[in-house]
């Protein structure tokens, strides 16, 4: 398997923005999509240009930026057809009442509308309307909106709040989040359907997956407890994203507040000894994934009662011992070791040494490290970036970092090539 295989796939969004007062809104939309590692070109209306200019999209991009139908540096081999099908996506946002029509009626007077005249059928295209309230419920603009969704245009629809003309009602473009995640969620089902129909067919069917996931409570006494700021969302979306793609998992989970993905097998765990005796009893599995925040140690000698403060006086002292290290039992196991074994490598400063220190002692096949420093809000947020080192490589060990992205998306891509890797293993 090739170095590039260990990251995300660069899908191609191609924006169209026309002539509304929520163009200016497009600016974070985009540098949101080239922040989580999307290729993104814009395509600006003659009208767009009044509220957005192309040199900002085009800094944002890095991509040059589009305009007119009939240039001849773009048109010598019909660069508007070469343009709409280099998309895997195509966004229309803000969407015009105009541009609405001009798609339902196949009208191609300008390049935005070319592009959507010439699209393949099998790129989506979303559209995300604003407009004034009387625009959107005009009777004809009601007629084109159902025309397209016939038509198989996916339609985020705009909601209720005050206009830039200060009426009220319906009209005001969709919220970037949920812009955002139609994209991510579009561009993750059309790669299920299209990307791994080739690699999983050539996979056992289906493959047996330990995950682990969330933090380890250690007890201090029967009410208390040491632990650290793991929210397990990691693990819980690689779970979801494994059981999507037709694999068997088992999560082995220390607590958090989050619902396991639906029939997938939970195994849950409160420390770190539980977690150890849990993860052993799985096994034999194809597939270890150790992404746990598991504790490194543990109270030595926790009383049956709750300690007070009282009985107490000055600096309250503790024994701590090791913890097992499932990671590098599992990765070095005489009888039971998964072909595959990932760890996960939490740091905090010199990522790229401590990462390599743990691969080599741990002695598994990839490490997946981040930087959950408390300025990078990773711990426990929404978003995570990785750090790949795998050991299967002609110079003994690769690293490959990935763009910062959203958890669940993340958890998608990761998947992805962690069978591929596996395949190329068999």
């Amino acid at each position: 398997m090739s170095e590039a295989s260990l990251t995300p796939s660069s899908k191609k969004v191609l924006m169209i923005i026309t002539g509304g007062i929520a163009a200016y809104k497009t600016i974070e939309l985009t540098r949101a999509l080239v922040r989580e590692g999307l290729q993104v070109r814009c395509v600006l209306t003659a009208e767009a240009a009044h509220f957005v200019t192309p040199l900002t999209l085009q800094s944002l991009t890095g991509e040059k930026v589009y305009t007119d139908l009939f240039s001849l540096t773009d048109e010598q081999e019909m660069g508007h057809i070469a343009l709409s099908r280099w998309a895997d996506i195509i966004v229309v946002c803000p969407a015009t009442a105009h541009i609405m029509a001009r798609a339902a009626h196949g009208l191609a007077d300008d390049l935005a509308s070319t592009l959507l005249l010439v699209h393949l059928k099998r790129t989506p295209v979303i559209l995300a309307p604003a407009m004034n309230v009387a625009m959107w419920h005009n009777p004809s603009t009601q007629r084109n909106l159902l025309t397209l969704q016939q038509d198989g245009y996916h339609i985020i629809e705009p909601e209720e709040g005050e206009m830039a003309c200060h009426e009220y009602g319906v009209g005001r473009l969709a919220s970037l989040e949920r812009i955002h995640n139609a994209i991510r969620s579009t561009l993750q089902q059309e790669e299920g359907d299209i990307l791994n129909e080739t690699l999983l067919r050539s996979l056992p069917a289906p493959l047996r997956i330990l995950i682990t996931a969330g933090p380890t409570h250690e007890p201090i006494d029967p009410i208390r407890f040491i632990s650290n700021h793991s929210s397990g969302q990691q693990g819980y979306t690689l779970a979801k994203a494994f059981h999507d793609l037709g694999q068997q998992v088992i999560l082995v989970s220390g607590p958090t507040a989050l619902h396991p993905p639906p029939q997938v097998e939970v195994i849950d765990v409160e420390t770190a000894l539980e977690m150890h005796e849990a993860c052993m009893e799985v096994l034999p599995v194809d597939i270890a994934i150790m992404a746990a925040a598991v504790s490194d140690w543990r109270v030595q000698f926790v009383p049956d009662q709750k300690m007070k403060k009282s009985q107490h006086q000055g600096p309250l002292q503790l024994t701590l011992i090791q913890n097992p290290d499932i990671l590098a039992e599992i990765a070095q196991h005489s009888q039971y070791r998964p072909k595959l074994v990932i760890g996960f490598a939490a740091e905090t400063e010199n990522i790229e040494d401590n990462a390599l220190q743990k691969l080599k002692k741990k002695k598994c096949d990839w490490i997946i490290a981040n930087d959950v420093s408390a300025s990078t809000g990773i711990m426990g947020g929404e978003e995570n970036q990785l750090q790949v080192f795998t050991t299967h490589s002609k110079e003994g060990w690769s690293q490959k970092k990935w763009p910062r992205m959203k958890k669940q998306l993340l958890a998608s891509y990761l998947a992805q090539s962690i069978l591929e890797y596996y395949n190329n293993l068999l």
